[in-house]
């Protein structure tokens, strides 16, 4: 089964796939509409020519007829010739019917392979983990403790026993933390080690039991 996070991955990816499989249904849909569009202004425009290659029939009977009543022998256009000229129209309008569509499909595998590229590409950035910058060592200046040196320059020097916290030997000694802490310069007080000997500003030896 999926889990939450498995599911929400799922949910992104659909969504950002979603406008990059809908355009190329879209244009196509689009680029059929024009070409249909082109084929009806094709077809209308035969009608017309079908039409006029009527009245030049007619016409063309009527002359015949002239031409028969003075006698004469001049040659007229045939039908068949009419014909053919309407045979060799119709291909050529056939011919640039099927150019227009080989150059339409042409444009819609182009668009249809640079839509599947702007996919992979879409997944490729969506399934790659975000990597987070390594901090620097150097990025970061170490921070430099400043000690109060207001504390007394006189005083009694202790050794650290076991049990012992900064704050019991403050009091052990009539002396501050805060002075003590100046003093030895610690930087954790919290990590003072038995045996360590420690300068206690303004101290006193404490009493032993």
């Amino acid at each position: 089964m999926f889990g939450r996070s498995a599911l929400r991955r799922l949910t992104l990816v659909c969504a950002a796939l979603s406008p990059l499989l809908t355009a190329p249904a879209a244009f196509a849909q689009a680029t059929i509409a024009d070409m249909n569009e082109d084929i009806r202004g094709l077809t209308q425009h035969v009608s017309e020519l079908s039409l006029r290659i009527e009245q030049l029939e007619h016409d063309n009977e009527v002359l015949k007829g002239k031409v028969a009543a003075l006698g004469g022998t001049k040659d007229t256009v045939t039908t068949a010739q009419l014909n053919g000229a309407v045979a060799d129209l119709n291909a050529s309008i056939q011919s640039a019917v099927a150019s227009s569509r080989t150059e339409i499909l042409d444009k819609v595998a182009t668009q249809m392979e640079k839509l599947a590229k702007q996919t992979n590409a879409a997944l490729d950035s969506i399934a790659k983990p975000v990597e987070a910058p390594a901090a620097s060592a150097s990025a970061i200046p170490p921070s430099k403790a400043e000690y109060n040196q207001t504390y007394s320059k006189e005083g009694v020097s202790y050794t650290v026993e076991k049990g012992d916290s900064l704050g019991g030997i403050a009091r052990k000694t009539g002396s501050k933390s805060q002075d003590i802490i100046a003093a030895n310069k610690l930087t954790d007080p919290s990590r003072i080690q038995v045996g360590q000997v420690l300068f206690i500003p303004g101290g006193k030896e404490p009493h032993t039991p």
